[in-house]
Protein backbone atom coordinates (compact mmCIF):
# COMPACT_ATOMS: atom_id res chain seq x y z
CA UNK A 1 0.00 0.00 0.00
CA UNK A 2 2.62 2.09 1.08
CA UNK A 3 4.52 1.75 -2.13
CA UNK A 4 1.48 2.44 -4.39
CA UNK A 5 1.14 5.58 -2.72
CA UNK A 6 4.71 6.57 -3.55
CA UNK A 7 4.29 5.80 -7.24
CA UNK A 8 1.13 8.05 -7.22
CA UNK A 9 3.05 10.49 -5.06
CA UNK A 10 6.04 10.25 -7.80
CA UNK A 11 3.67 10.45 -10.90
CA UNK A 12 1.69 13.70 -9.31
CA UNK A 13 5.20 15.22 -8.53
CA UNK A 14 6.34 14.59 -12.25
CA UNK A 15 3.03 16.05 -13.56
CA UNK A 16 3.36 19.17 -11.57
CA UNK A 17 7.15 19.68 -12.53
CA UNK A 18 6.24 19.26 -16.46
CA UNK A 19 3.10 21.85 -15.94
CA UNK A 20 3.74 25.69 -17.04
CA UNK A 21 2.67 28.62 -15.70
CA UNK A 22 3.15 32.12 -18.00
CA UNK A 23 6.27 33.43 -16.93
CA UNK A 24 8.47 36.11 -18.55
CA UNK A 25 10.43 34.09 -21.01
CA UNK A 26 7.03 33.42 -22.82
CA UNK A 27 5.22 36.15 -22.89
CA UNK A 28 8.70 37.86 -24.21
CA UNK A 29 7.74 34.55 -27.28
CA UNK A 30 4.21 35.86 -27.64
CA UNK A 31 5.33 39.04 -27.96
CA UNK A 32 7.97 38.54 -30.83
CA UNK A 33 5.85 35.69 -32.42
CA UNK A 34 3.41 38.82 -33.25
CA UNK A 35 5.45 40.34 -36.32
CA UNK A 36 3.14 43.63 -36.86
CA UNK A 37 4.58 44.00 -40.32
CA UNK A 38 1.97 46.29 -42.81
CA UNK A 39 -0.38 43.86 -43.55
CA UNK A 40 -0.78 43.11 -39.59
CA UNK A 41 -1.33 46.63 -38.75
CA UNK A 42 -3.97 46.80 -40.95
CA UNK A 43 -6.20 44.30 -39.83
CA UNK A 44 -5.54 45.02 -36.32
CA UNK A 45 -6.60 48.57 -37.14
CA UNK A 46 -9.47 46.83 -39.36
CA UNK A 47 -10.56 44.45 -36.71
CA UNK A 48 -10.00 46.88 -33.28
CA UNK A 49 -12.35 49.02 -34.90
CA UNK A 50 -15.10 46.41 -36.03
CA UNK A 51 -16.54 43.83 -33.81
CA UNK A 52 -18.09 42.02 -36.72
CA UNK A 53 -15.29 39.34 -37.70
CA UNK A 54 -18.10 37.55 -39.67
CA UNK A 55 -18.80 40.48 -41.86
CA UNK A 56 -14.38 40.88 -42.20
CA UNK A 57 -13.84 37.60 -42.64
CA UNK A 58 -16.45 37.18 -45.76
CA UNK A 59 -15.22 35.50 -48.67
CA UNK A 60 -16.35 37.34 -51.46
CA UNK A 61 -14.86 34.55 -53.96
CA UNK A 62 -17.78 32.25 -53.08
CA UNK A 63 -20.61 34.95 -53.64
CA UNK A 64 -23.19 34.33 -56.08
CA UNK A 65 -21.77 30.93 -57.15
CA UNK A 66 -24.80 28.72 -55.43
CA UNK A 67 -28.23 29.50 -56.53
CA UNK A 68 -31.09 28.58 -55.42
CA UNK A 69 -32.84 26.22 -58.01
CA UNK A 70 -33.18 22.67 -57.37
CA UNK A 71 -33.89 19.67 -59.54
CA UNK A 72 -35.68 17.69 -57.09
CA UNK A 73 -38.04 19.12 -54.63
CA UNK A 74 -41.00 18.17 -52.19
CA UNK A 75 -44.67 20.13 -53.04
CA UNK A 76 -43.69 22.28 -49.45
CA UNK A 77 -45.03 25.78 -48.96
CA UNK A 78 -45.63 28.07 -46.42
CA UNK A 79 -43.15 29.17 -43.72
CA UNK A 80 -44.00 29.15 -39.83
CA UNK A 81 -42.12 31.22 -37.53
CA UNK A 82 -40.71 29.60 -33.96
CA UNK A 83 -39.91 33.44 -32.96
CA UNK A 84 -37.61 33.41 -29.96
CA UNK A 85 -38.41 29.78 -28.69
CA UNK A 86 -36.38 26.46 -29.09
CA UNK A 87 -39.14 24.85 -30.67
CA UNK A 88 -37.49 24.27 -34.34
CA UNK A 89 -38.03 20.40 -33.82
CA UNK A 90 -41.68 20.74 -33.00
CA UNK A 91 -42.26 22.75 -35.55
CA UNK A 92 -40.29 20.77 -38.10
CA UNK A 93 -41.98 17.75 -37.29
CA UNK A 94 -45.13 19.14 -38.29
CA UNK A 95 -44.12 20.70 -40.78
CA UNK A 96 -43.61 17.05 -42.29
CA UNK A 97 -47.48 16.21 -42.23
CA UNK A 98 -48.04 19.94 -43.50
CA UNK A 99 -48.15 18.39 -47.54
CA UNK A 100 -50.40 15.67 -46.74
CA UNK A 101 -52.59 17.82 -44.47
CA UNK A 102 -53.15 20.13 -47.18
CA UNK A 103 -54.27 17.20 -49.54
CA UNK A 104 -56.60 15.80 -47.46
CA UNK A 105 -58.48 18.64 -46.76
CA UNK A 106 -58.06 19.81 -50.40
CA UNK A 107 -56.73 23.63 -48.84
CA UNK A 108 -53.96 25.23 -50.47
CA UNK A 109 -52.40 26.56 -46.86
CA UNK A 110 -52.67 25.04 -43.39
CA UNK A 111 -50.86 25.56 -40.20
CA UNK A 112 -50.97 23.10 -36.75
CA UNK A 113 -51.22 24.58 -33.70
CA UNK A 114 -47.63 24.81 -32.39
CA UNK A 115 -49.13 26.45 -28.59
CA UNK A 116 -50.65 23.09 -27.96
CA UNK A 117 -48.17 20.84 -28.35
CA UNK A 118 -45.77 22.95 -26.31
CA UNK A 119 -48.44 23.56 -23.53
CA UNK A 120 -48.27 19.50 -23.24
CA UNK A 121 -44.54 19.13 -23.76
CA UNK A 122 -43.65 21.55 -21.05
CA UNK A 123 -45.68 19.87 -18.50
CA UNK A 124 -44.51 16.53 -19.34
CA UNK A 125 -40.69 17.33 -19.22
CA UNK A 126 -41.96 18.45 -15.73
CA UNK A 127 -43.47 15.13 -14.59
CA UNK A 128 -40.55 13.49 -15.98
CA UNK A 129 -37.72 15.36 -13.91
CA UNK A 130 -39.69 15.46 -11.06
CA UNK A 131 -39.73 11.27 -11.13
CA UNK A 132 -36.45 11.02 -12.25
CA UNK A 133 -35.78 12.94 -8.85
CA UNK A 134 -37.47 10.37 -6.83
CA UNK A 135 -35.81 7.78 -8.99
CA UNK A 136 -32.37 9.32 -7.68
CA UNK A 137 -33.54 10.81 -4.28
CA UNK A 138 -31.22 8.38 -2.65
CA UNK A 139 -28.21 9.19 -4.49
CA UNK A 140 -25.76 12.12 -3.43
CA UNK A 141 -26.76 15.77 -4.85
CA UNK A 142 -23.30 15.86 -6.83
CA UNK A 143 -24.17 12.02 -8.30
CA UNK A 144 -23.98 13.01 -12.12
CA UNK A 145 -27.40 12.27 -13.45
CA UNK A 146 -28.84 13.87 -10.28
CA UNK A 147 -26.70 17.30 -11.69
CA UNK A 148 -27.67 16.76 -15.11
CA UNK A 149 -30.95 16.71 -13.85
CA UNK A 150 -31.52 19.66 -11.68
CA UNK A 151 -29.27 21.87 -14.17
CA UNK A 152 -32.17 21.76 -16.79
CA UNK A 153 -35.64 20.47 -15.32
CA UNK A 154 -37.16 22.05 -18.52
CA UNK A 155 -36.38 23.50 -21.55
CA UNK A 156 -38.26 24.24 -25.37
CA UNK A 157 -35.35 21.83 -27.32
CA UNK A 158 -35.93 18.26 -28.64
CA UNK A 159 -36.03 15.87 -31.39
CA UNK A 160 -38.49 14.04 -33.50
CA UNK A 161 -39.04 11.19 -30.69
CA UNK A 162 -40.57 14.02 -28.53
CA UNK A 163 -43.50 15.23 -31.35
CA UNK A 164 -44.12 11.61 -31.65
CA UNK A 165 -44.86 10.87 -27.84
CA UNK A 166 -47.15 13.87 -27.43
CA UNK A 167 -49.08 13.59 -30.75
CA UNK A 168 -49.82 9.95 -29.92
CA UNK A 169 -50.77 11.32 -26.48
CA UNK A 170 -52.38 14.31 -26.86
CA UNK A 171 -52.86 14.71 -30.66
CA UNK A 172 -52.80 18.14 -32.67
CA UNK A 173 -54.91 20.50 -33.50
CA UNK A 174 -54.82 23.71 -35.91
CA UNK A 175 -53.66 27.02 -35.51
CA UNK A 176 -57.02 28.75 -34.60
CA UNK A 177 -57.87 26.21 -32.17
CA UNK A 178 -55.32 27.53 -29.66
CA UNK A 179 -52.61 30.59 -31.64
CA UNK A 180 -49.75 31.27 -30.64
CA UNK A 181 -49.59 33.55 -26.93
CA UNK A 182 -46.55 35.81 -26.57
CA UNK A 183 -45.08 33.36 -23.85
CA UNK A 184 -44.89 30.68 -26.73
CA UNK A 185 -43.32 33.14 -28.69
CA UNK A 186 -40.75 34.17 -26.28
CA UNK A 187 -40.22 31.55 -23.97
CA UNK A 188 -37.17 32.41 -21.62
CA UNK A 189 -38.82 33.77 -18.97
CA UNK A 190 -41.66 31.53 -18.46
CA UNK A 191 -39.09 28.98 -18.64
CA UNK A 192 -37.51 30.17 -16.07
CA UNK A 193 -39.90 30.73 -13.79
CA UNK A 194 -40.84 26.71 -14.31
CA UNK A 195 -37.46 26.13 -13.67
CA UNK A 196 -37.19 27.75 -10.10
CA UNK A 197 -40.38 25.59 -9.29
CA UNK A 198 -39.60 22.87 -10.03
CA UNK A 199 -35.84 22.91 -8.56
CA UNK A 200 -37.72 23.79 -5.35
CA UNK A 201 -39.70 21.35 -5.83
CA UNK A 202 -37.22 18.77 -6.60
CA UNK A 203 -34.82 19.63 -3.85
CA UNK A 204 -38.19 19.78 -1.55
CA UNK A 205 -38.39 16.14 -2.52
CA UNK A 206 -35.09 14.78 -1.87
CA UNK A 207 -35.08 15.98 1.36
CA UNK A 208 -38.39 14.32 2.24
CA UNK A 209 -36.95 11.44 1.22
CA UNK A 210 -33.51 11.42 3.44
CA UNK A 211 -35.95 11.87 6.22
CA UNK A 212 -38.19 8.67 5.12
CA UNK A 213 -41.10 9.86 3.94
CA UNK A 214 -42.85 7.33 2.09
CA UNK A 215 -42.94 7.45 -1.83
CA UNK A 216 -46.64 7.86 -2.08
CA UNK A 217 -46.14 11.39 -0.08
CA UNK A 218 -43.42 12.10 -2.38
CA UNK A 219 -45.58 11.64 -5.05
CA UNK A 220 -48.36 13.65 -3.58
CA UNK A 221 -45.31 16.48 -3.32
CA UNK A 222 -44.53 15.86 -6.89
CA UNK A 223 -48.19 16.13 -8.06
CA UNK A 224 -48.47 19.86 -6.09
CA UNK A 225 -45.97 20.61 -8.00
CA UNK A 226 -47.07 19.89 -10.94
CA UNK A 227 -50.46 21.61 -10.23
CA UNK A 228 -48.55 24.53 -10.24
CA UNK A 229 -46.57 23.76 -13.02
CA UNK A 230 -49.89 23.18 -15.17
CA UNK A 231 -50.93 26.72 -13.45
CA UNK A 232 -48.42 28.61 -14.59
CA UNK A 233 -48.91 26.96 -17.90
CA UNK A 234 -52.42 27.86 -18.31
CA UNK A 235 -51.86 31.49 -17.51
CA UNK A 236 -48.99 32.40 -20.09
CA UNK A 237 -50.13 30.12 -22.90
CA UNK A 238 -54.12 29.66 -22.59
CA UNK A 239 -55.99 26.03 -22.23
CA UNK A 240 -55.66 23.24 -24.96
CA UNK A 241 -59.03 22.28 -25.88
CA UNK A 242 -60.32 18.92 -25.76
CA UNK A 243 -62.50 19.37 -28.50
CA UNK A 244 -62.90 22.31 -31.38
CA UNK A 245 -64.15 23.41 -34.57
CA UNK A 246 -62.32 23.86 -37.74
CA UNK A 247 -63.41 25.94 -40.58
CA UNK A 248 -61.80 26.30 -43.96
CA UNK A 249 -61.78 26.65 -47.44
CA UNK A 250 -61.36 23.94 -49.82
CA UNK A 251 -59.67 24.15 -53.30
CA UNK A 252 -63.12 24.53 -54.81
CA UNK A 253 -63.92 27.50 -53.07
CA UNK A 254 -66.04 25.83 -50.31
CA UNK A 255 -66.10 26.72 -46.87
CA UNK A 256 -66.44 23.47 -44.71
CA UNK A 257 -66.70 23.12 -41.18
CA UNK A 258 -64.95 19.96 -38.74
CA UNK A 259 -65.92 19.11 -35.11
CA UNK A 260 -63.58 16.79 -33.67
CA UNK A 261 -61.04 16.08 -30.83
CA UNK A 262 -56.95 16.80 -30.92
CA UNK A 263 -56.49 12.79 -31.22
CA UNK A 264 -59.49 12.15 -34.11
CA UNK A 265 -57.79 14.96 -35.96
CA UNK A 266 -54.18 13.64 -35.59
CA UNK A 267 -55.34 9.99 -36.61
CA UNK A 268 -57.31 11.24 -39.33
CA UNK A 269 -53.77 12.88 -40.74
CA UNK A 270 -51.21 10.59 -40.39
CA UNK A 271 -50.54 7.24 -42.15
CA UNK A 272 -51.03 4.03 -40.59
CA UNK A 273 -47.00 3.56 -40.82
CA UNK A 274 -46.58 6.79 -38.96
CA UNK A 275 -44.45 5.22 -36.07
CA UNK A 276 -40.62 4.60 -34.67
CA UNK A 277 -40.97 1.26 -36.55
CA UNK A 278 -41.21 2.37 -40.01
CA UNK A 279 -40.11 6.40 -39.51
CA UNK A 280 -36.26 5.62 -38.28
CA UNK A 281 -34.40 8.14 -36.95
CA UNK A 282 -30.68 8.28 -38.13
CA UNK A 283 -27.60 10.42 -36.58
CA UNK A 284 -23.96 10.62 -38.67
CA UNK A 285 -22.18 10.14 -35.68
CA UNK A 286 -18.35 9.40 -37.02
CA UNK A 287 -17.41 9.04 -33.13
CA UNK A 288 -18.91 6.06 -32.95
CA UNK A 289 -19.17 2.60 -35.02
CA UNK A 290 -21.74 2.97 -38.03
CA UNK A 291 -24.45 0.38 -38.68
CA UNK A 292 -25.13 0.34 -35.17
CA UNK A 293 -28.47 1.46 -32.77
CA UNK A 294 -27.81 3.85 -30.02
CA UNK A 295 -30.31 4.95 -27.61
CA UNK A 296 -29.68 8.29 -25.67
CA UNK A 297 -31.07 7.32 -21.85
CA UNK A 298 -34.10 10.02 -20.70
CA UNK A 299 -34.04 11.73 -24.12
CA UNK A 300 -37.56 12.22 -24.04
CA UNK A 301 -40.43 13.96 -22.69
CA UNK A 302 -43.32 11.80 -21.21
CA UNK A 303 -42.55 9.07 -18.90
CA UNK A 304 -43.78 5.96 -21.16
CA UNK A 305 -42.41 7.60 -24.50
CA UNK A 306 -39.44 6.69 -26.96
CA UNK A 307 -35.94 7.77 -26.11
CA UNK A 308 -33.74 8.91 -28.88
CA UNK A 309 -32.84 5.55 -30.29
CA UNK A 310 -30.96 6.12 -33.78
CA UNK A 311 -29.14 4.29 -36.32
CA UNK A 312 -25.72 5.71 -37.06
CA UNK A 313 -25.12 5.62 -40.83
CA UNK A 314 -22.46 7.39 -42.75
CA UNK A 315 -23.02 10.15 -44.80
CA UNK A 316 -23.21 8.53 -47.95
CA UNK A 317 -26.18 6.06 -46.96
CA UNK A 318 -27.85 9.05 -45.56
CA UNK A 319 -27.83 11.08 -48.70
CA UNK A 320 -28.89 8.37 -51.04
CA UNK A 321 -31.88 7.70 -48.40
CA UNK A 322 -32.69 11.58 -48.10
CA UNK A 323 -32.39 11.83 -52.04
CA UNK A 324 -34.47 9.28 -52.55
CA UNK A 325 -37.48 10.42 -50.19
CA UNK A 326 -37.39 13.66 -52.02
CA UNK A 327 -37.82 12.11 -55.14
CA UNK A 328 -41.02 10.21 -53.74
CA UNK A 329 -42.02 13.81 -52.74
CA UNK A 330 -41.61 13.12 -49.19
CA UNK A 331 -39.56 15.58 -47.25
CA UNK A 332 -37.80 14.85 -44.00
CA UNK A 333 -36.73 15.89 -40.50
CA UNK A 334 -33.57 16.50 -40.25
CA UNK A 335 -30.95 18.81 -37.98
CA UNK A 336 -27.87 20.35 -38.51
CA UNK A 337 -25.29 22.41 -36.61
CA UNK A 338 -26.87 26.24 -38.15
CA UNK A 339 -24.81 28.57 -37.46
CA UNK A 340 -21.32 27.00 -38.82
CA UNK A 341 -20.48 29.30 -42.18
CA UNK A 342 -24.44 30.48 -42.61
CA UNK A 343 -24.80 33.83 -44.35
CA UNK A 344 -27.83 34.24 -43.32
CA UNK A 345 -28.92 37.35 -45.75
CA UNK A 346 -28.27 35.25 -48.44
CA UNK A 347 -29.52 31.83 -47.05
CA UNK A 348 -26.50 29.55 -48.20
CA UNK A 349 -24.42 27.46 -46.32
CA UNK A 350 -21.61 26.78 -47.05
CA UNK A 351 -18.10 25.43 -45.76
CA UNK A 352 -15.69 28.19 -47.53
CA UNK A 353 -18.47 31.09 -46.72
CA UNK A 354 -15.72 32.64 -44.08
CA UNK A 355 -12.51 32.66 -43.99
CA UNK A 356 -11.86 32.90 -40.36
CA UNK A 357 -7.68 31.54 -41.01
CA UNK A 358 -7.00 33.89 -43.41
CA UNK A 359 -8.04 37.26 -41.70
CA UNK A 360 -6.60 36.41 -37.94
CA UNK A 361 -3.60 34.20 -39.29
CA UNK A 362 -4.61 30.87 -37.26
CA UNK A 363 -5.20 27.75 -38.19
CA UNK A 364 -9.20 26.40 -37.20
CA UNK A 365 -8.98 23.01 -38.71
CA UNK A 366 -10.83 19.35 -37.02
CA UNK A 367 -12.71 17.08 -38.62
CA UNK A 368 -16.11 16.37 -37.46
CA UNK A 369 -15.07 13.89 -35.39
CA UNK A 370 -12.73 16.09 -33.43
CA UNK A 371 -15.70 19.17 -33.48
CA UNK A 372 -17.70 17.09 -31.90
CA UNK A 373 -15.59 15.37 -29.08
CA UNK A 374 -14.41 18.84 -28.20
CA UNK A 375 -18.16 19.99 -28.20
CA UNK A 376 -17.13 22.83 -30.83
CA UNK A 377 -19.95 21.14 -33.14
CA UNK A 378 -23.57 19.30 -32.40
CA UNK A 379 -26.57 19.58 -33.60
CA UNK A 380 -28.21 22.85 -32.85
CA UNK A 381 -31.38 23.29 -35.01
CA UNK A 382 -33.98 21.73 -36.76
CA UNK A 383 -35.79 21.85 -40.17
CA UNK A 384 -37.43 20.20 -42.95
CA UNK A 385 -35.45 18.61 -45.64
CA UNK A 386 -36.89 18.78 -48.65
CA UNK A 387 -35.03 19.76 -51.97
CA UNK A 388 -32.06 18.21 -53.74
CA UNK A 389 -29.95 19.57 -56.94
CA UNK A 390 -27.51 17.10 -58.28
CA UNK A 391 -25.24 17.12 -61.60
CA UNK A 392 -25.05 15.00 -64.84
CA UNK A 393 -24.76 11.79 -62.50
CA UNK A 394 -27.26 12.74 -60.48
CA UNK A 395 -24.82 13.13 -57.85
CA UNK A 396 -26.23 15.79 -55.22
CA UNK A 397 -24.14 19.47 -55.09
CA UNK A 398 -26.89 20.79 -52.85
CA UNK A 399 -29.56 20.44 -51.15
CA UNK A 400 -32.30 22.71 -49.43
CA UNK A 401 -33.83 23.53 -45.91
CA UNK A 402 -37.52 24.73 -45.31
CA UNK A 403 -36.78 26.82 -42.07
CA UNK A 404 -38.84 28.45 -39.18
CA UNK A 405 -37.42 31.57 -38.75
CA UNK A 406 -40.06 33.54 -40.63
CA UNK A 407 -39.78 34.46 -44.50
CA UNK A 408 -37.88 37.44 -43.53
CA UNK A 409 -34.97 34.93 -42.74
CA UNK A 410 -32.68 33.69 -45.60
CA UNK A 411 -33.90 32.99 -49.09
CA UNK A 412 -37.48 33.66 -48.39
CA UNK A 413 -37.66 31.22 -45.16
CA UNK A 414 -35.33 28.75 -46.87
CA UNK A 415 -31.67 27.64 -46.62
CA UNK A 416 -29.49 26.15 -49.37
CA UNK A 417 -26.51 24.18 -48.77
CA UNK A 418 -23.55 22.66 -50.33
CA UNK A 419 -22.63 18.98 -50.50
CA UNK A 420 -19.64 19.81 -48.93
CA UNK A 421 -21.27 21.88 -45.73
CA UNK A 422 -23.73 18.74 -45.38
CA UNK A 423 -20.78 16.14 -44.67
CA UNK A 424 -19.37 18.67 -42.04
CA UNK A 425 -22.42 19.90 -40.13
CA UNK A 426 -25.62 17.16 -40.85
CA UNK A 427 -26.60 15.27 -37.47
CA UNK A 428 -30.25 13.73 -37.66
CA UNK A 429 -32.37 12.46 -40.05
CA UNK A 430 -35.87 11.08 -39.46
CA UNK A 431 -36.44 8.75 -42.46
CA UNK A 432 -39.30 5.91 -43.73
CA UNK A 433 -37.10 2.42 -43.87
CA UNK A 434 -38.10 1.72 -47.41
CA UNK A 435 -35.45 4.53 -48.18
CA UNK A 436 -32.55 2.74 -46.52
CA UNK A 437 -30.12 -0.08 -48.51
CA UNK A 438 -30.47 -3.57 -46.93
CA UNK A 439 -27.40 -2.96 -44.61
CA UNK A 440 -28.97 -0.37 -43.11
CA UNK A 441 -31.79 -2.60 -42.58
CA UNK A 442 -30.56 -5.14 -41.16
CA UNK A 443 -28.47 -2.93 -38.16
CA UNK A 444 -31.80 -2.21 -36.79
CA UNK A 445 -32.35 -5.25 -35.63
CA UNK A 446 -29.48 -5.17 -32.90
CA UNK A 447 -30.01 -4.28 -29.81
CA UNK A 448 -29.34 -0.45 -28.70
CA UNK A 449 -26.08 0.38 -27.33
CA UNK A 450 -27.13 2.60 -24.30
CA UNK A 451 -25.51 5.74 -23.68
CA UNK A 452 -25.57 8.30 -20.64
CA UNK A 453 -28.03 11.17 -20.00
CA UNK A 454 -25.05 13.60 -20.36
CA UNK A 455 -23.37 12.25 -24.11
CA UNK A 456 -22.77 14.59 -26.28
CA UNK A 457 -25.45 13.94 -28.41
CA UNK A 458 -28.41 14.66 -26.37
Amino acid sequence: MKKTFLIFLSIGLALSTQAQTIDNHMLEQFRSGFVKDNSTGAFQNILTGDANIAKLAKNREVAGKTDHYFKYRVDVKGITNQYSSGRCWMFTSLNVLRPDVRDILQTESFAFSHNYLYFWDMLEKSNLFLENIIATADRDMDDREVTVFFSSPVADGGVWNLFYNLAEKYGVVPEEAMPESEHSKNTRQMVSVLNERLRAGGYAIREMAANGIREKDLREEKNAVLQDVYRVLSLCLGNPPTSFTYRYKNRQGETLTLQTTPMEFYKSLVKSDYTPNDYIMIMNDPTREYYRVYEIKNYRNTMEGINWVYLNLPNEDIKKAALASIKDNEPMYASCDVGKQMDRQAGILDVNNYDYESLLGISLTMDKKARILTRQSGSSHAMLLMACDTDENDVPVKWEFENSWGTASGNKGYLTFTDEWFDEYMFRFVIHRKYLDPQAVKALSSKPVLLPVWDYMF
